[in-house]
């Protein structure tokens, strides 16, 4: 069974907040880092320390929210937000601009599968990722069908 999806456009606004969550997951101990710094406090009793640790762990922040905003206004990036729609199975993900253009994206390249309140999120890398809201599917049998393929690709446990 192929499950056709309805065209969606991915917002830039949702594609920062995915991504950031993204890299919070999977770049964590860096706050373990910024504690380290401020423990520093203990050694030389110094506010400098704390501040300065926080500053660190903002500015980290900044760089990755400076990243994510600036590949929505990246030419080459333009795709990743038209509409598209999805041709989905259990061989491949397939995004197509319309019926004749589409790039395939094998499940060996998905790292990982989130379900969300309202979404899919495939994620292919830091930067990278499938955003499938329940509501560009036909039925609710389609949704099924989806959580199904991820469940037995080990996505989902």
């Amino acid at each position: 069974m192929i499950v056709k999806t309805k065209k969606y456009k991915l917002e830039t606004g949702t594609y920062i907040k995915q991504g950031l969550i993204n890299i919070f997951k999977e770049q964590w101990w860096v706050l373990l880092i910024a504690i380290a710094i401020a423990c520093g406090y203990f050694w030389i009793p110094s506010w400098w320390w704390i501040s300065m640790a926080i500053l660190a762990y903002a500015l980290y922040w900044l760089f990755w929210l400076i990243q994510f905003a600036g590949v929505t206004q990246m030419e080459q990036n333009k795709v990743m937000f038209e509409k598209l729609s999805y041709e989905i199975d259990s061989r491949q993900v397939m995004m197509k601009v319309n019926a004749r253009q589409g790039m395939p994206i094998k499940w060996e390249m998905v790292k990982a599968a989130q379900i969300k309140n309202d979404a899919y999120i495939l994620v292919l890398s830091k930067a990278q990722f499938i955003h499938l809201p329940f509501k560009i599917f036909n039925s609710p049998n389609e949704v099924k069908f989806v959580e199904t393929i991820l469940k037995r690709k080990g996505y989902l446990g």
